[in-house]
């Protein structure tokens, strides 16, 4: 899947351009609009970022994972080439202290990605800060053709680049748990 981003000051345009979208088989959960309007947003029936994925929590803590791994790594490594799991004790409490550590490392990282914006959005700090809203599509190769044909029916959106979309399992995953909510 590819991320397309587009920026917009016109949420009623977003919201015209959201249900052509869905017209024309895009999916909710493919679409999405990052503001700090939120209330705006949500006024004009559109699919907003979750406020938890507008920080940095998963990737700082997929960061603080791998800092656990190799620090875990180093306690399993360094405790055998010392000699130290021969001992009565054996493995069992270096293994120990590396889940831990690893445990730790992860919790500390997704701790330091609550209090910084995500990746994917510092981009765009600025124009956010100017009150425009940043719209984005995660669009499957053969719906790229159905995307751009709806774009160039706004010109008031800009394009911003494309990123990295969610996997596609994610948003199958997504679209199901939808799905099963409405059927409850």
């Amino acid at each position: 899947m590819n991320r397309h981003y587009y920026i917009s000051d016109d949420l009623d345009d977003l919201e015209t351009v959201e249900n052509e979208l869905e017209a024309n088989g895009i999916s909710t959960e493919q679409i999405h609009v990052l503001s700090e309007k939120d209330a705006d947003v949500e006024h004009h029936h559109l699919h907003d970022v979750p406020s938890f994925m507008k920080q940095d929590v998963v990737h700082s803590g997929e960061i603080g994972a791998l800092i656990g791994v190799v620090l875990a790594a180093v306690v399993l490594g360094g405790a055998y080439l010392l000699g130290w799991t021969a001992s009565a004790a054996g493995w069992v409490p270096f293994v120990f202290l590396a889940i831990v550590l690893f445990g730790f490392c992860t919790w500390e990282g997704g701790f330091f990605g609550i209090q910084v914006p995500n990746a994917h959005f510092r981009n765009f700090r600025q124009k956010l800060k100017e009150g425009k809203h940043v719209f984005f599509v995660d669009v499957e190769p053969e719906q790229e053709s159905v995307l751009d044909r709806i774009i160039q029916h706004h010109p008031s959106l800009r394009d911003a680049g494309t990123g990295a979309a969610s996997p596609h399992w994610i948003v199958a995953w997504q679209q199901k748990w939808h799905q099963f909510k409405r059927t409850i």
